[in-house]
């Protein structure tokens, strides 16, 4: 199917699409997933590469050398492919036309790098007012091994190599729910993950950068310029509210309407002291599910920072070391099998925690430091999602965030979950459960930005 038939879906005027229950939405794109996974999806067919560079699924996320000259968000090279989940429709594959992209972008250094991700364009219509708008969708922690890149699994699903790592993108169900609104959509795998490059995770310029000029790219593969909205949980929680913050100085261009972020890291420092899931139940004697997210964290640092890596391999022991080796090449599922139950202080040297090894290196401290959200004002008015019994990404950040951002005279609107009681502290199943709540929140206030109604705020009550 050409580009111009997938991009001349159609449009309606039948009112404010935040009329249609969010959660209606959310329930039937998982249903929606779940009877294509039982029906079978459609046979996947090979696309064809630009002119830029050979698109063939064996090569496709190998930048050309050098990298062509551009200005962040050109495409470098584009294929269409079918949805592992997707089934024939008369205007293409239901629920949207899918291509595979590569676009330039910036890593932390603001050096010129090439980023892959998907754009989706939805076959079913757009209830309006206005003309169908584009989400950018920061996704949530996917791991560090290539093969655990968004793009791959929406043409894949499910992912397995002997004999531990299993991968299903989760993030499918995000962007299916918006698709269910007649929403289109893109979706970055980061600077790193699919590429060669190592993905830095977590890092905030890098991932802001990739979720900015994956809205130049969607623009400058379909010509058209769209009102726009970004949304993220967890780690895209991250990269949303980072984008969100450099978007007036980074993309000024961009017709960006609102941000979600859920559940962020803003305060990188405050999470490594104080997440349960990363410290352990019982600091230094039982560990939590999610140490790894250490490991992925040093990884990403030592390859933005080759300089450090004496520093980190003085900080960890053996295990630390053999931890960041494995860890580069996994997705966050094999990540926690792992890794889980051991405390962190098992990977360090002299069994220290992460924040003391932080506070007694300079070194370490300043890039940490430089990856905090919230001293930059965001333009477009923005929603803050975080749960009271986070045990990843934990509370007090995050609305400390809010509250920054307040400060900033940004319009933010701060959405605490109060009532989900703490179940089993440390297996991340209080950041995991904070999920459906946070997001059927966003689907309504983010309908409602791309509508120009104004957008609420609460940071009066914010001290």
């Amino acid at each position: 199917m050409s580009l111009d038939a997938m991009t001349s879906a159609r449009r309606t005027g039948r009112g404010l699409a935040g009329k249609r229950s969010p959660w209606a939405t959310l329930a039937a794109a998982m249903l929606a997933v779940a009877l294509i996974a039982v029906t079978g999806p459609a046979a996947a067919t090979p696309g064809s590469g630009s002119a830029s560079g050979s698109g063939s699924r064996g090569d496709f996320y190998l930048p050309p050398t050098p990298l062509p000259a551009g200005a962040p968000g050109q495409i470098v090279r584009s294929e269409p492919f079918t949805l592992a989940l997707s089934v024939p429709g008369a205007q293409g594959q239901v629920p949207a036309n899918a291509v595979r992209i590569m676009y330039l972008s910036a890593d932390t250094h603001g050096r010129p790098a090439a980023v892959t991700g998907t754009y989706l364009e939805p076959t079913l219509p757009w209830p309006g007012p206005g003309p169908r708008p584009l989400v950018a969708v920061a996704p949530g922690t996917q791991g560090q091994g290539d093969q655990c890149a968004p793009s791959k699994g929406f043409a894949e699903l499910v992912h397995y190599s002997f004999p531990l790592d299993l991968w299903v993108s989760y993030e499918i169900v995000t962007a299916y729910a918006l698709l269910a609104r007649g929403m289109a959509v893109v979706m970055t795998d980061y600077h790193g993950l699919g590429t060669p490059a190592v993905h830095d995770y977590v890092n905030r310029a890098a991932e802001a950068h990739a979720v900015l000029d994956s809205i130049r790219a969607a623009r400058a593969l379909t010509g058209i310029t769209r009102p726009s909205a970004i949304f993220g949980y967890s780690q895209g929680g991250g990269a949303a509210a980072a984008a969100a913050e450099l978007h007036g100085d980074y993309a000024p261009e961009l017709d960006l309407r609102g941000t979600y972020t859920g559940a962020p890291p803003a305060d990188l420092r405050a999470v490594l002291a104080s997440a349960p899931a990363v410290n352990g139940l019982v600091p230094g004697v039982l560990g939590g599910f999610a140490p790894g997210l250490l490991g992925y964290t040093l990884n990403g640092i030592v390859a933005n920072n080759p300089e450090l890596a004496p520093v980190v391999d003085e900080v960890t022991n053996a295990a630390g070391k053999q931890m960041m080796a494995e860890l580069a090449t996994t997705c966050v599922a094999e990540a926690v099998l792992r890794t889980m139950l051991r405390p962190v202080t098992w990977y360090t040297a002299g069994g220290r925690q992460p924040i003391e090894i932080i506070d007694s290196t300079p070194e370490l401290a300043a890039i940490v430091d430089d990856q905090r959200i919230g001293r930059r004002k965001p333009v477009a008015p923005v929603l803050i999602a975080a749960g009271t019994n986070d045990d990843v990404l934990t509370y007090p950040q995050v609305r400390q965030l809010a509250v920054d951002w307040c400060g900033q005279g940004a319009t933010v609107q701060f959405e605490p979950t109060v009532w989900l009681p703490p179940l089993f502290p440390s297996t991340a199943i209080g950041h995991l459960l904070e999920f459906l709540p946070a997001t059927v929140a966003a689907h309504d206030w983010l309908t409602q930005r791309l509508a120009e109604v104004p957008a609420p705020s609460n940071c009066a009550a914010l001290p």
